[in-house]
Parts: C-alpha cells; structure tokens; sequence
C-alpha cells in the first residue's frame, strides 16, 4: 500500500531526509520513531503529498504521489501533528465538512459521521461547538476526520499528543484493531505505544533509517537482550557474585543490587551460551542451597536500543 524509495528533503544546505526507503502492506502498522529533528513529520509530510520530495519516489496503493496526485491522496487519511480545526464549527458539522471535501456521496454522509463518532467516541460532544472542546476531545475530532472516508491508508503524526492515560489507550486500541484492514504509520515518542499497538518499527535518525523491524526484533538488538537477571539471597552479595563469575556460561556479571545476604545481578552469556546460561544459574544455586526469588531473561527494551543507536544533538 505504501511504498517509498530513496527519499530525500532538503531545505536549503540542510538535508532533513537523507535516502529513506520503507514499504508497508496492508494489515501491517508501522511506528516511526526518532528523536527530536530526525525526519519523521519531514518525511510523513512527504508521504501524503503536503511537501514535494527533492529526489525519491512514493507511491500510495499504485498511484504514485506525484504523477498521479489526486488518485495517490484519495487512499490517504492524515492527522498532521498540529491538525486545523474551524473552532466556531459543531464536532458533526466539521465532520460532515470533512467527509464532503473528501467526496463522500451526499447518501452516505451521515453514516460516514455516525461511524466516525463512534469510533472515535466523541457522542458526548457531538452537538458542542469546537472551541468548548478539552484538548483531548479536539484531538479525537481532527482523528475522526482522518477517518471519515474510510481511507486504505492512514498516516497519524504523534496521534496521542495530549491525551490522557485512559484516552491513549482507546486510540492504541483503534489503532491497533484499524491496523487488521488497513496501512498504518504512525510517529510517536511513546516506545510502550509501539509495543502495544505496532505490527512493525522503523528508527530514523538523522534523516536515515537506522533500524527496521517486529518490535521484538528490535528489542532483541539491544544489548542487555540474552541476559539473565537473578536475584538471590542466603550467601554474601559479594560471595555470589564471585561465584557467578566462575560460571563459564557467563561472560560478565553486573551487580544492580547488593546486601549483606542477597544479590540482584544481571548475568551476560558468554558467546554461544545464551541457551544454557539460565540453567547454569539455577544448578549453581540449587548447590549454594540459595533462596531464588527472580530468574528471568531479559528480552531486551526497546528504549535501550533506542539510547544505543541515536545520536543526541551533543554527539552529532
């Protein structure tokens, strides 16, 4: 549904997108993440065909955008970061402004808005004029009008800035349940939000993709993921930990916690070990005679790979 090849923005000397390649199919929900400045409204902006690319290509359901612009953003439902709003307007008056200028048939407007209300659960203000909205309320009404048409596409800029926690969970759910028939980018600085909602990630930095894939995947890159953490008691910390560091499965022992009996640690694999470290564990404290209260593997956190591989402005 989405495909985009070798884009690039440039604003003056400034280069904002620099050679971004991803493809994503129906059925899939792809975050984009970044820090701050790395690209992603830059290159969102570009996908719906609100700013020209200096150099790539990006087509929408076959039609590409610039050749076949009006066909390309038919597909598309788009809720920019700071989405306009006609504040002296009723939440359904909006929509149905919305719904004609995406070419709804007059037969089918009010059932395009009841279901854009409804899913989006705005019935309680549907009659109240913009400007007395909550922000999170004004935020729903600019979601629903990115839905009104019932695009194939939807690309959602930071689509639960502002809300509260209860109202950030309704949209990851709708998310997540629009994801089953559609395609999917959303941006968000929230990594829980792609854990929860997201099929795939892509990580943008510096106007480049640095890292694509499940979100398990990604985690599965960062580099505590494979470890064991252990947490144990009946035997001096530092007793513990000299034991755990004769382990050959393991290659370094990191002390988090430490008492005058107990220890929490976090036990890396030597290499090719990862399998049978957890188990070496267990059989050393079984023998110690220890009291073992947590022995898990860590399958790594998205945030740690995010720190890992982007750049702060300092480091640039």
């Amino acid at each position: 549904m989405i495909e985009v090849e070798n884009l690039h923005k440039h604003f003056g000397a400034k280069v904002a997108v620099d050679g971004v390649s991803f493809t994503v199919k129906k059925g899939e929900v792809l975050g984009f993440l970044g820090p701050n400045g790395a690209g992603k409204s830059t290159t969102m902006r570009m996908v719906t065909g609100f700013l020209p690319a200096t150099e790539g290509r990006i087509s929408i359901g076959g039609a590409d955008i610039e050749e076949n612009e009006i066909a390309a953003k038919a597909k598309i439902g788009y809720l920019p970061e700071a989405a306009p709003l006609y504040s002296d307007m009723t939440v359904e008056d909006f929509l149905k402004f919305s719904a004609e200028l995406r070419g709804v048939p007059a037969a089918e407007l009010d059932a395009a808005v009841d279901k854009a209300i409804k899913t989006t659960f705005l019935e309680p203000v549907r009659h109240q004029s913009v400007d007395t909205l909550s922000k999170g309320y004004r935020h729903r009404t600019c979601f629903a009008q990115s839905i009104i048409h019932d695009p194939e596409v939807l690309i959602l800029d930071e689509p639960t800035d502002g809300l509260d926690p209860n109202q950030k969970h309704e949209v990851r759910q709708l998310i997540k349940r629009m994801g089953e028939t559609k395609a999917i980018i959303f941006s968000t600085h929230i990594l829980e939000e792609v854990e929860a909602s997201c099929t795939r990630a892509i990580i943008i930095d510096r106007g480049r993709v640095i890292a694509d894939g499940t979100p398990d995947e990604l985690k599965a890159k960062s580099r505590n993921a494979g470890s064991t953490i252990l947490t144990v008691s009946g035997l001096a910390g530092s007793g513990i930990q000299a034991e755990l560091e004769k382990l050959s499965e393991a290659s370094s022992v990191e002390v988090l916690e430490s008492g005058d009996d107990n220890l929490k640690a976090r036990i890396l694999p030597a290499k090719g070990k990862a399998g049978e470290l957890s188990s070496a564990i267990y059989r050393l404290c079984k023998e110690k005679d220890l009291n073992v209260s947590e022995l898990r593997i860590d399958e790594g956190r998205l945030d740690e790979l995010f720190r890992e591989i982007t750049k702060t402005d300092s480091e640039a």
